[in-house]
């Protein structure tokens, strides 16, 4: 049974980016393991072949790689040639960069964001017509805890999911009238290898006291501070499974604790300047 008590599961056709590895590959097998079709996409496409030979007939392996616009395009075409439509975009191809904000290069800056913002619109552009056409479908952009809130280390990645959380506010609201829903995946630490995955910048002595500080206390973090990827995967699908899925979907304590805590630090900084606030007011006495 889903949240709002929907128990239907029709079989649908995902188009997954980043379904070699991580919350990808997880929500892949889950969407697989219950009859679904998957167009599994990935910057090579032997990578996620064995789920081809796993399960045959349902799945597609394709090659993309997100920041190329041409290449999403040519991969929802070949979806469509398959499976016919397409019922759930799950935006999840990205990667993380640690390091202080001064440290990261402008290579390092602009390559995050061409990965992790304008690959999912150029995902976007191929896809939004086809569901648009349908009248139907579910977009899922993989967002994180870092979407709503940052610390010493994270801020180009926080930017980057701070920029497709903004993008995609307006967007839901875009599709709503068309019948397509749209969630934030806002996982926390989840045991999918992410930490050793990161990209990292050059150390600045000076920012060892907190971007190191945190780097140290993130390897020490015990196993059951990560979330198990199958289980995250569940969930998203009781969200796409909703009648009324949410908007945002936080998964994991470490992803409720930071959000939790962050936006009711923003609520109190906006009650204790609510006078400087208002006082900006024209109309103000």
């Amino acid at each position: 049974m889903t949240a709002d008590g929907n128990t239907t599961n029709p079989a649908r056709v995902w188009f997954i980016t980043g379904a070699s590895q991580g919350l990808g590959h997880a929500l892949a097998i889950a969407a697989l393991d219950r009859g679904d079709r998957v167009a599994a996409t990935a910057r090579r496409a032997q990578s996620v072949a064995e789920l081809a030979d796993r399960y045959p007939g349902q799945v597609i392996a394709l090659e993309l790689d997100v920041r190329d616009e041409g290449a999403a395009r040519r991969a929802v075409e070949r979806t469509l040639g398959a499976f016919g439509r397409i019922d759930v975009v799950a935006n999840i191809a990205g990667y993380g960069l640690f390091g202080a904000v001064e440290e990261a290069t402008d290579a390092q800056a602009r390559a995050i964001f061409d990965t992790n913002v304008f690959g999912p619109l150029n995902v976007l552009r191929a896809t939004l017509p086809v569901l648009r056409r349908q009248r139907s479908g579910h977009v899922l952009q993989g967002s994180s805890l870092y979407g709503q809130s940052a610390h010493p280390g994270v801020g180009l990645l926080a930017a980057s999911k701070y920029a497709l959380e903004g993008l995609s506010d307006a967007l839901a609201a875009e599709l709503a009238p068309l019948d397509i829903k749209l969630t934030l995946i806002e996982p926390g630490y989840m045991g999918t290898g992410f930490l050793s995955h990161l990209a990292f910048t050059e150390p600045v002595p000076d920012y060892d006291r907190t971007v190191r500080a945190v780097q140290s206390s993130l390897g020490e973090l015990p196993p059951d501070a990560f979330a198990d990827p199958a289980r995250v995967a569940a969930a998203v699908l009781t969200a796409v499974d909703a009648k009324q899925p949410p908007l945002r979907l936080a998964l994991g304590r470490a992803a409720e604790d930071g959000l939790r805590g962050a936006l009711t630090a923003r609520l109190r900084e906006l009650d204790d300047w609510a006078d400087v606030t208002r006082a900006v007011d024209a109309g103000h006495s």
